[in-house]
């Protein structure tokens, strides 16, 4: 029973995720079949379990919102605001029930009879069905036919559940009720139609995956997370050795060891979405409270990353969520006196940004004054009243982020006593995230979250201070700076501050050894023979260099947490082994810049800089070598990163050199022109990266020079391809080469615009699974969602269970159902009738075109253009995508 209990909960807490914000779109959407459907099947599946195991407080709970939500299933009943937050409410009790249940093993025995009377006098007012065209009830009847005529099915424990699969097929639409429609990530799942009396062969979606206790992955990540230091210490062995005979086993078990650790990582892995379930309920709530109109939109949700950093950002999201609802989206009356909708949105999105999440809050509400932000900091001590004219808005905006910080004029029952958003950027911080907020009077506020994809392994950089290893994980790392022992004058002081003009602004610079009271180890030669090492760091809105005796690499590195005696000091965020066995700190630059004085000794030198008018208007160059002699630049803004590849990984494919960089293919060119791509072979190769959202490309050089701060004038313009002309940058003549012209020939549509396909959705029908699988794989590649089946009666079975589909693509002679016969049923059916249905035969009589028109069929298609075939779908998603504008 403990087993079957703990399944029991695992499936309803699944369940009744995504219950909140089903219930809230319902309110929205009150005729949508689909969704009551799909909510009455949650509760139905609760209150089944419930009679198995005995739970009858629960079950009651469930039963009598099970008698609502049929009722408005079976159009007896309307879908109003009233009868909504009912079932909210029986939901908050199960959730409540559940919560007990978890806790003590036992069911609480609170009393819901009030809550269940109301329920009950609701479903009696039900008497007759509501007045609507004769077709609804039709589509309701097909919408769920399972329920209606097997309602038991979703009730078997889950011992009994291993049984369903051997039934005959007859019984197959309503033994699948409990099952998730199966995502675009999953397996191929093939249905085969047979004969009456047949035996079915369906993969079920529950074979195809298992839940496994999570304390189990996390054993199995620290076990993951011990071998790569072993691997990390083995490489350290190899390095000096490059001939030893463990060479080549070392090497393999480097590439295994990645491959076990990305797998590993993946099982960790949980879309954001998980988080936000209940947001859309948070929302709806707080309009109800503050009597505003808010719509929540939320793209990005199946954005992933590891559960540890999912559970960490889970309260600063609802924090910021409220207020923005609270503080940011104005009253109606106003909004509409301002000339806005009177409806608010507010838009939460995610998506990965260089190995990292990014989140963004906006909300198209009344802004932030800046004026008032300052008034608060002054009367706060916060900043000094002289300096507050200098500073920009971003550093204005994160005094928000101070302890005790609030500009509401009034305090709510939701927010406004100046807790939390200190709160939240500490929250973030600790994780190793940074948080920034950007705001326009009458505009709105934008809120950006940028935190790591797990916590457990990170890429770090390993340094050294007062003879002693550390190391920072990269994430908080902008740059390195190295001075020569000539350049050491660049650094000034202002206010007893050393700071250092890097390009147009100042930045503070902290000797580490000091921080950390550590004396500073004079190095084998005389210490003013050499270079200053500075690591330029960034703590939300502000940057600061630390000064370190040597940079050694990056590497991957092992977070454990720190000790007891020291996780108070906050100069330390953990421990790690290095691949030379040496245990080493992890720095904590947020506890570093807030001991060294924080925003406020930063603030002081940008105001001084300000005051002197000694910022110049120039950019960063990049300076980098081709050919034997020849020097070449490129603006520093537009680089993406600096990388070197080893010879043997550049490889050739099409006749286009091409390495293997970040999980894709990085295609390579080299610098034209008249003895630019000559010289000898350079080993390693390196490479100038340029990156715009999805699409890279790398520009071979023989070398990096330097970077120079100039005002970039081309003085010369040149006819040469992929030179835009000649500047003189550092006092020599140095051509600017062009790079549009170079990511151009690297990618012909590299400023086309990237739409994102993932949410529309192809279903593939055909006999031969090769044709499937072929038809899938082009339409993957070009980035849609595919599910295929084998039959039109399977298809049908599908689109019953599920109609979110955009498109369908079907061959015309099928067995049992042939295609014409269901592109018929699809137009026919009030949930599929705007579905693109296309035609993809081996057929090209004119005699199937015509009967393919007189069905519906919106193109027929010969077997098989893949091009022509992406090409259809492409028009048909931007045909859906302006028919969505348009209707928002």
């Amino acid at each position: 029973m403990d087993d079957i209990l703990q399944e029991f909960l695992a499936e309803s807490w699944e369940n009744l995720g995504q219950l909140d914000s089903e219930i809230v779109e319902l309110e929205k959407d009150p005729q949508n079949a689909e969704l009551i459907a799909s909510i009455f099947r949650t509760i139905h599946t609760i209150k089944g379990t419930c009679g198995f195991l005995g739970l009858t407080n629960l079950g009651a709970v469930a039963h009598s919102a099970e008698n609502v939500l049929g009722k408005m299933r079976e159009r007896m009943m309307e879908v109003s605001p009233g009868a909504i937050s009912l079932v909210l409410e029986a939901v908050d009790s199960i959730k409540e029930l559940l919560q007990g249940l978890e806790a003590t093993g036992e069911e609480p025995k609170t009393d819901h009879s009030t809550l269940t009377g109301m329920l009950d006098d609701l479903a009696n007012l039900a008497t007759a069905p509501i007045a609507e065209p004769a077709a609804a009830p039709e589509t309701v009847a097909t919408t769920e036919p399972a329920e209606i005529s097997a309602p038991a099915v979703v009730t078997p424990s889950p011992a009994e559940s291993a049984t369903i699969e051997s039934q005959p097929v007859a019984e197959a639409p309503s033994q699948e009720v409990r099952a998730p429609e199966p995502t675009p990530a999953s397996p191929e799942v093939v249905v085969d139609a047979a004969d009456d009396g047949a035996k079915s062969s369906k993969v079920s979606v529950a074979d195809l995956s298992i839940r496994v206790n999570v304390n189990v992955v996390d054993s199995l990540m620290n076990l993951v997370g011990e071998l790569v230091l072993t691997r990390n210490q083995l490489l350290q062995l190899a390095r000096g050795d490059e001939e030893s005979k463990y060479a080549a086993p070392i090497t393999h078990l480097n590439r295994v060891t990645t491959d076990l650790q990305e797998g590993v990582m993946k099982t960790r892995m949980q879309p954001i979405g998980n988080a936000w379930n209940k947001l859309p309920r948070l929302v709806r709530d707080l309009s109800q409270v503050t009597h505003k109109h808010i719509e929540l939109v939320m793209t990005g949700a199946e954005t992933e990353l590891d559960r540890t950093v999912l559970d960490a950002i889970k309260d600063p999201l609802t924090h910021m969520v409220r207020n923005s609802a609270d503080h940011g989206i104005e009253a109606p009356e106003i909004r509409k006196a301002n000339g806005k909708p009177e409806s608010g949105t507010i838009h939460l999105n995610a998506y990965h940004e260089g190995g990292h999440v990014i989140i963004e809050i906006q909300d198209d509400g009344a802004g932030i004054s800046r004026e008032r932000v300052l008034k608060k900091a002054i009367s706060q001590g916060l900043i000094n009243e002289a300096d507050a004219d200098t500073m920009t808005d971003s550093h204005v905006f994160s005094m928000i982020f101070q302890p005790g910080f609030s500009t509401a004029e009034q305090v709510s029952s939701i927010s406004g006593r100046g807790v939390g958003m200190d709160v939240v950027r500490t929250q973030i911080e600790k994780i190793g995230g940074t948080v920034d907020l950007n705001s326009k009077m009458g505009k709105g506020t934008t809120v950006r979250i940028k935190i790591p994809l797990t916590l457990a392994i990170v890429s770090a950089l390993v340094l050294e201070s007062g003879g002693q290893p550390f190391a920072i994980p990269q994430l908080g790392v902008v740059e390195l700076v190295r001075l020569s022992a000539e350049d050491r004058t660049k650094i000034e002081t202002i206010h007893d501050k050393k700071v250092f003009r890097l390009r147009d602004r100042l930045l503070p610079l902290v000797h580490l050894n000091e921080v950390l009271q550590l004396e500073e180890v004079a190095l084998e030669d005389d210490d003013d023979l050499h270079d200053t090492n500075i690591v330029v760091v960034q703590v939300g809105e502000d940057q600061f260099g630390l000064i370190v005796s040597r940079i050694f690499d990056t590497e991957e590195i092992v977070v454990k947490p720190v000790g007891r005696l020291l996780k108070n000091i906050g100069l330390y965020q953990g421990t790690t082994i290095l691949g030379d066995g040496r245990v080493v700190m992890i720095l904590d630059v947020g506890g570093i810049f807030n001991q060294c004085g924080g925003s406020s000794s930063h603030s002081q030198a940008v105001a001084e800089e300000n005051n002197s008018g000694t910022g110049r208007e120039t950019i960063s160059m990049l300076l980098f070598g081709v050919g034997e002699n020849e020097t070449m630049a490129v603006p520093l803004s537009l680089v993406a990163r600096l990388e070197e590849f080893p010879l043997e990984s550049i490889e050739l494919n099409g006749g286009r050199k091409v390495v293997q960089y970040r999980d894709n293919l990085l295609p390579l060119l080299s610098v034209e022109g008249a003895g630019y791509g000559g010289g000898e072979t350079i080993d390693p190769q390196p490479v100038v990266v340029f990156s715009e959202n999805s699409r890279s490309m790398g520009l071979m050089v023989s070398e990096i020079k330097d970077i120079i701060d100039e005002q970039l004038v081309i003085r010369m313009q040149s006819d040469r391809p992929g030179i835009l002309g000649t500047a003189i940058i550092g006092k020599n003549a140095i051509d600017v080469i062009d790079t549009q012209y170079y990511v151009m020939r690297s990618t012909p549509n590299w400023f086309a615009k990237v739409e994102d396909k993932k949410s529309f959705r192809v279903l593939v029908v055909d006999d031969s699974m090769f044709f499937r699988q072929l038809v899938a794989t082009a339409l993957e590649t070009a980035g849609y969602s595919v599910a295929t089946c084998d039959s039109c009666v399977a298809a049908v079975e599908i689109l019953e269970r599920n109609a979110n589909f955009q498109a369908i693509v079907t061959d015309l002679d099928l067995p049992m159902m042939d295609g014409f016969e269901f592109c018929e049923w699809v137009k026919e059916q009030s949930n599929t009738q705007e579905t693109c249905v296309l035609a993809m035969t081996s057929s090209n009589s004119s005699a199937d075109q015509t009967r393919a028109t007189e069905a519906g069929f919106d193109q027929f298609l010969v077997k098989f253009n893949s091009h022509e075939l992406i090409s259809c779908l492409d028009e048909h998603f931007a045909r859906t995508k302006h028919s969505a504008g348009v209707n928002a």
